[in-house]
Parts: structure tokens; sequence; C-alpha cells
């Protein structure tokens, strides 16, 4: 008998489906309180942890709820649809269900709420299929070594930072430093990516949870101009919602992006952000009057986040053979990477890309601090060219910066110290970049080949982004084989000679 509950309990939470009408037992209950959301009701008494509660407001109309909170006498439920008609008294009952969202491909190039019902204005969505937003994370037997790269487009990243397909790399940083920014960019180089070498594109999930509405508006409208949101969702879970759509609105994004992963293809998710996130939990189990622990967080915040990005992982071929790369986004206070919740993502993650606000008031852009940041993959899913070129740029930037701090105090300085603060200078300048303006990976090995190699000496700083331009221009039409051949084989070390050639022309005409 216990064996047989027991199957059930898997089939409900894996498959959606209903128990065995003999070992399932509905039941009803009443509210007996309602505060921002959630709803506090008696009875209820075989009801199970992510169960879908119907709940009647008093107009009789039927509201979808998720249980979250078992008591001994009473069962704290998530409201997901107008609470505010719901009043102390309404009826609720069990459905023996968890709580699902559609996936597949007809979601591509919409705009959905938590729930998976569109709020773009075109229509209804006919979806494949259903799938609970809650899953157990795929084990280490299912999970295949990341080593492919995902190319982002930003030179920062790719050269220094490298992301890989199936990795969670964190974006942390202050308000207003370009965190979001980033990870349109990488969404949008994603078509450019497929354009350039004839695959699959990385299908793209945008999360916005807590984000002004007139923002979510700007990104689907920035994002549509460029051509991205045909293979892109986003899932909009904005500050005027309830914390209860906040909540669950990453859950829902990711059970989207699983079905990518699943069936065989690459998929990037990005959460904007997990602060707010955070602290829509913290108001539901503060209301619940779970124990508070430090900064008012209950004491399986942790486990919040990590439930969640510990489903993003590259499977093996006998499990789908896909990918789920995660990019969750953290805002910090005054650059305080210590805090509570900035902790905790880290030690989650597999690495961090830190927003630095000073760098960003010098007109650096993106201003991304390698000093700080890291990528716990690494070379490993870094493309062989790039690691070929700027295997040591994260060592010469860190050289530089200390050399340049030096420097502000010495009078005197030799040769040997004036060449590497002159050349950290123009890779410096290599590493700034414009919004939406992503490289191929061909462009990035190029310009850094000569900028690590001295062909920029003696380039004036400021017009280092010219001299890029041109260059890569050049290259393009006199030799647009190399670039070809750097795209296909992704290694330079036979290249290297037909690369100088070029440089050496270039500077020609360009002297």
């Amino acid at each position: 008998m216990i064996d047989k509950i027991l199957e059930n309990i898997d089939k409900r939470i894996h498959n959606n489906t209903s128990v065995d009408s003999s070992l399932q037992t509905y039941s009803h209950g009443k509210v007996l309180s309602v505060y921002d959301g959630v709803v506090i009701s008696s009875g209820l008494s075989g009801c199970m942890y992510g169960e879908v509660v119907e709940i009647k407001n008093e107009e009789q109309e039927t509201l979808t709820g998720i249980a979250i909170n078992l008591e001994e006498d009473t069962v704290g439920i998530i409201c997901l649809g107008d609470y505010k008609k719901v009043k102390i008294g309404n009826s609720t009952n069990t459905t023996g269900k968890i709580f699902s969202v559609g996936i597949g491909k007809q979601v591509l190039g919409r705009v959905v709420d938590a729930i998976g019902n569109p709020i773009d204005g075109k229509g209804s969505i006919e979806y494949s299929d259903y799938a609970p937003i809650e899953k157990i994370a795929p084990g280490v037997i299912t999970r295949k070594a990341v080593t492919v790269p995902l190319q982002t487009g930003i030179k920062a990243i790719d050269s220094m930072i490298a992301i890989g397909r199936g990795q969670r790399e964190l974006i942390i940083g202050d308000r207003s430093t370009g965190k979001t920014q980033i990870a349109l960019d990488i969404i949008a180089n994603q078509k450019k990516e497929a354009e350039r070498t004839g695959n699959p594109p990385v299908y793209c999930i945008y999360c916005a949870i807590g984000q002004k509405q007139s923002k979510v508006a700007q990104i689907v409208d920035k994002l549509d101009k460029m051509g991205a949101l045909e293979f892109t969702v986003i899932v909009n879970a904005s500050a005027s919602d309830p914390i209860t759509m906040q909540y669950i609105a990453p859950y829902s994004a990711c059970s989207i992006g699983e079905y990518f992963r699943d069936n065989n293809m690459d998929a990037l998710i990005i959460y904007d952000d997990l602060t707010k996130h955070a602290w829509s939990y913290r108001q539901i189990s503060l209301i619940l009057k779970r124990p508070s622990g430090r900064e008012a967080y209950p004491g399986d915040i942790f486990y919040l986040h990590s439930r969640l990005l510990e489903r993003s992982a590259r499977l093996n071929e006998n499990y789908g053979g896909g990918s789920l790369t995660a990019l969750p986004i953290i805002e910090t206070q005054a650059g305080d990477i210590s805090a509570y919740i900035p902790t905790n993502l880290i030690s989650i993650t597999d690495g961090q890309i830190f927003l630095d606000k000073d760098l960003f008031s010098l007109g650096l852009r993106p201003a991304i601090n390698t000093g700080s940041s890291v990528s716990r993959v690494g070379g490993d899913a870094q493309a062989k060219a790039m690691k070929q070129v700027a295997g040591k740029l994260k060592l010469d930037m860190a050289q530089y910066r200390d050399l340049a701090a030096f420097s502000q105090f010495a009078s005197d300085l030799d040769k040997t110290t004036k060449d590497k603060l002159n050349r950290g200078a123009r890779l410096t300048e290599i590493l700034k970049q414009d919004i939406f303006a992503c490289k191929s990976l061909a462009h990035e090995v190029l310009i850094f080949y000569a900028g690590i190699n001295g062909w920029l000496d003696n380039i004036d700083l400021n017009k280092i982004a010219e001299f890029e331009e041109k260059f890569i221009d050049f290259a393009e039409t006199t030799n647009s084989d190399l670039v070809k051949e750097i795209t296909t084989l992704k290694d330079i070390s036979t290249l290297k000679v037909k690369i100088d050639d070029i440089l050496k022309k270039f500077m020609e005409s360009y002297g």
C-alpha cells in the first residue's frame, strides 16, 4: 500500500496527473483570513504541498491558488487571481493536481504573465503541453560537462569571463550600472550568432520580476526592433502585480526553458531580478508567520534560489541532450557583494559578472570589474581561438590596474612599466563597447590579437574604436575567407601568419 502511495505521489509531482481515486480524498475548507494575496484556509485535510486549490470569491467565481504552507489545522495558499474579492468564509477545495504552466514553441515571441496567460494583446496561445512549475533538478548522472561556449558578443565577457551552455552566471551590481543591458545584448547576439553559423538559435526566456511595466514594454520593443523577439519569451510579473505572482514567475519561466532543454535544444533564461523575488518570498513568509532570521528573511531563503538555479544544466543525449543556461541578476547596495542575498547567489552560481558603479561613471561601458568577476567554468567553455588569443588577458589587465594605481605616486617610470601601461590602456579601450554592438567570435579574436601583440601601441587612445571598426571592415572586405576560417575552425594556431599579414597590410593603408 505504501509503495502504491509513493508511486502515485511521484506521478503527481512529475507528470501533473491526479492520484488514484482510491488514494485521493478531495477536501473542503473555508477562508479564515486574506493578506496581500495569501489566503489562510481551514479544513483541506487531504491537501498536499504545491497542490492547486480552488477558491470561491464573494461573486462565486473560482480563483486558483497554490498550497505552500501546511499546518495541523490550516493551509496557507497563495492566490493567483484578484485576491481582493476573496472574503472570510468563502469556500476552498483541493483538486488533486499540481500547478502547471503551458510550454512549447508556441510561446516564442509572446509576453505572458506568471501563470502563462498572454498579456501582449496578440490573442490566446495554444500550448502543446503543460509542465509543473516545481521540478526536481537533473541529477549528476543525467548531466553533461559544460564545454560548449555561449557566445555573448560582449568582448569583455567572451575573453575573460567565458560562459558555457548549461552554466549559471550571476550578473551583480548596483542600480543603473547596466545589468539588464548586458542580458539584452546577450539575447540579441543569439540571433546574430545563429545567422553567422547557420546553427539553431539559443532560445531565450526573459523573466521580469517586480519591474515597471514601462521598462518591460521598452525591452519588448527593443528586442522586436532587433528581430530577437521571435525566439524569445517574456515572462512578466511586474511591480503592480501581486507578490504571489512575483514569487512563482521565475519557476514558471524555468519550466518554459526546460521544455527546450529536454528536447535537444539550447535555451537561455534571465531572471531580472532575484532581489525582488527574495523580497516577495519574505513578505509571503512573514504573513504565514514563519520565523524570520537575518534581514527578516526566512531560514529557507537559500533553498528558494538553489532549487530554482539547479534546474539549469546541460543534459547528456540519453536525457534530452539540450541545455538551459541561467543568468540571474542581483542588485547590490553601494557595491556590497557581502550582503545576505548576494552571497547566497554567489555560492549557488558558477561565477559572477560584477558591474562597478565607479567604472560606469568613468565611461567604461560595459562597466565590468574584471578583478571581482569570475567564471568557474572558464576556459573549459571558451572557444579555442579566444583562449589562444586572450588566455592571459585577465592577468594582464589585473597587472595593468595595479601599475596604473602605483604610477600615480611615481615620478619616474622605467620603459618596461611605461610599455605595460601603454598597452593596458589600449586593451581597456578595446573592452569598451556600445549597447547592442555585439561582435562575432572572429571579430573579437582579430581585434584582441592586434591589441595583445602590440599592433595598437602607437595608435592614439581616442582613435582605438575607429581603428577597430576600420580594421574589421578591411578584414571582411579583403580577406573574408580568413574571417570564415576563424568562425569555422575556432582555432588560430595555423592562421597567425595570415592574421599578421592582414594587419601589416592594414597598417600600411591606415597610417
